[in-house]
């Protein structure tokens, strides 16, 4: 099984590549056994974490997920909590 970080990093991608990225590495983080990942997203215009959200919020491997609290990266992060396998 490969090794997966409990981090994705999407800063300075275009939404497109952002969410083929993000696909990938929730299915990922769900075959490892990951139960949350951070998603960096940035805080920029929020085009990016709006976009983030919207996948988030229909995909199926996500049993739920929250901006990033103080210390954590604030709103230019999400945690997402994965369903269990």
């Amino acid at each position: 099984m490969k090794s997966v970080d409990k981090e994705l990093h999407l800063r300075h991608l275009t939404v497109d590549e952002a969410l083929f990225r993000l696909d990938q590495y929730l299915n990922d983080a769900f075959m490892a056994g990951l139960p949350s990942v951070c998603i960096v997203h940035g805080k920029g215009t929020g085009t990016l974490r709006q976009a983030v959200h919207e996948v988030l919020a229909k995909h199926p491997l996500v049993k739920s997920f929250r901006p990033g609290d103080y210390g954590e990266g604030d709103y230019g992060v999400t945690i997402v909590e994965l369903v269990s396998r």
